[in-house]
């Protein structure tokens, strides 16, 4: 499944996909270009941009079309919505949980060839995305206790790669008091700093959560705006055993604000979509609906409203 990556500036298709995975969780619902287009005008997406995002998302099979000219609807595809719908729980139940630990490291070392740098770039990109970090030149480390993913990405990159070897193994590090230890790979001071600067910087949005100050137009856009900075985390946190971590690491305090704040705006979030959404689409009110996790103790009922006060437009 080709889904679009996030990208600095404006980001049409990954807007357009947040949008429906967050809010539509059936495939039944079917959506004229118009609507998806007043959407994201919202967030200032011009329409041309808007629909050719949509192309996108139709080619990239996230979105499928149904009809033809005037007449043509959009739906999201059932087995998209259920991966919509693992993401988004994924996302909301980072940091919930402290990992739990053997000891064991999951260790990948690589050798290729002078002739292989281009495939070398992709190794160490592709490693990094899937949360590993560099302890050596090319032996890289990750506390995830599952190899099976990093083993396929190796292969599929590696496959045509004469001379290329590598390995994936689990491994148990000497603990020395005189060295750094191996979470040394990992930046850890320049994650805390961004844990801190998330909760800093939504923290006025926070106390007008509390205070009921955010209106249905102003939720729609930070609740985007609040996923997409939490989801940069889920993708960069290597997830470390809390013993390997700094005192005082921030992350619960930033989930804690992040949860408050997504959880709290979902109800008027969707309720602006909805306003966009019906002068195109009248049905929308019967379809658009807003993303909670099932078992976050601080999220309201599905589609039901937070208690926080509700500011009118």
């Amino acid at each position: 499944m080709d889904t679009p990556r996030s990208q600095a500036g404006p980001r049409p298709q990954h807007l357009l996909a947040t949008v429906l995975g967050e809010y539509l969780d059936s495939s039944d619902a079917l959506m004229p270009a118009a609507a998806l287009v007043a959407v994201l005008g919202e967030f200032g997406i011009s329409a041309g941009s808007a629909r050719a995002a949509l192309a996108r998302l139709v080619r990239r099979g996230l979105v499928a079309s149904r009809g033809a000219g005037r007449s043509t609807t959009y739906h999201v595809r059932a087995d998209v919505i259920a991966h919509h719908r693992a993401v988004m729980h994924a996302f909301l139940s980072f940091g919930a949980v402290p990992r739990r630990w053997d000891g064991r490291w999951l260790v990948v070392s690589y050798s290729l060839p002078e002739s292989g740098q281009s495939h070398r770039h992709a190794v160490r990109k592709a490693l990094g995305e899937h949360g590993f970090a560099r302890l050596y030149d090319s032996v890289w480390i990750s506390p995830a206790p599952e190899p099976a993913t990093v083993r396929d990405v190796l292969r599929e990159l590696l496959a045509d790669v004469v001379g290329a070897r590598w390995t994936v193994m689990r491994a148990r590090f000497d603990e020395d008091p005189a060295a750094q230890g191996p979470q040394g790979a990992y930046d850890l001071e320049a994650l805390g700093d961004a844990y801190r600067a998330f909760v800093a910087e939504h923290a006025p949005l926070r106390a007008d959560v509390r205070a009921g100050r955010v209106t249905p137009a102003r939720a729609l856009v930070a609740r985007a705006t609040v996923m997409d900075a939490w989801r940069t985390f889920a993708g960069t946190d290597p997830d470390l055993p809390e013993h390997l971590l700094p005192p005082s690491w921030p992350r619960a305090e930033a989930r804690e604000t992040f949860l408050e704040v997504h959880t709290a705006l979902g109800p008027l979030a969707q309720e602006r979509l909805v306003e966009l959404m019906t002068p195109f689409w009248p049905e929308a009110e019967s379809w658009v609906t807003h993303f909670v996790a099932p078992d976050d103790p601080l999220a309201p009922p599905r589609g039901g409203r937070a208690d926080a006060p509700v500011a009118r437009r």
